[in-house]
């Protein structure tokens, strides 16, 4: 489960401040497919300006472009293809504090599904789903590590993979605290499951990163 970093989810987000960027890619959504003369003539720009903020998305990730005959054409005669551009899939959600329900989102239906297919009761289920999330995560974290890493290299995936997913950490002599929940609005409704679900996840977590000898999950 991959997660973009904050800094690059806030890159995505910015890049939508000007209001014809706001107005181009808008347009984009309500079209589904659009090129540079659509975008120009339907909101009465220079096409050289709808150009640039549809090229200014791409650069975002917020839309694909390819090239294609409009004319349906092809062969000598049939002219240039134009660059025509649509929404691309990436998801972006941005929240300060930062939250991350897509994690518990994943880590609840895994287990619900589990649930229903095994007989398994549903506590247990969202518990080892949360381990198995949480340890998928930290393999990651660690991958990046490379095979034998030090104490110090293995701390710094942990604390890279625990930030990437919002807990804010903070390191206090051999402890690391985590200053934000990314759960927050769930806990606060259902707080003894989601509670257990996230520190079964923060054991996965440790486990994959291969920090059982750096700090447990309290």
């Amino acid at each position: 489960m991959e997660v973009e970093s904050f800094g690059e989810r806030v890159r995505g987000v910015a890049a939508l401040d000007h209001p014809v960027t706001q107005a181009v890619y808008g347009l984009l959504v309500q079209r589904g497919r659009l090129s540079r003369d659509d975008a120009a003539e339907r909101l009465t720009i220079a096409r050289s300006v709808a150009a640039f903020h549809l090229d200014k998305l791409v650069s975002a990730g917020l839309a694909e472009a390819h090239f294609e005959r409009l004319t349906g054409r092809s062969g000598p005669g049939a002219g240039r293809p134009a660059k025509v551009y649509r929404r691309s899939d990436r998801d972006i959600e941005l929240s300060l504090p930062e939250r991350h329900y897509d994690v518990a989102g994943g880590v609840l239906a895994a287990a619900l599904e589990r649930a229903a297919e095994e007989g398994v009761p549903v506590r247990q289920a969202v518990r080892d789903a949360a381990v198995e999330t949480g340890r998928a995560l930290g393999e990651t974290a660690r991958a990046e590590t490379g095979a034998g890493a030090s104490k110090a290299k293995r701390r710094g995936a942990l604390l890279r993979v625990l930030e990437r997913h919002g807990y804010e950490p903070q390191l206090r002599d051999r402890d690391i605290v985590l200053r934000n929940c990314p759960f927050h609005v769930l806990a606060e409704q259902h707080r003894t499951l989601v509670c257990g679900m996230n520190l079964e996840l923060l054991s996965g977590v440790i486990e994959g990163v291969g920090g059982e000898d750096l700090v447990s999950a309290r």
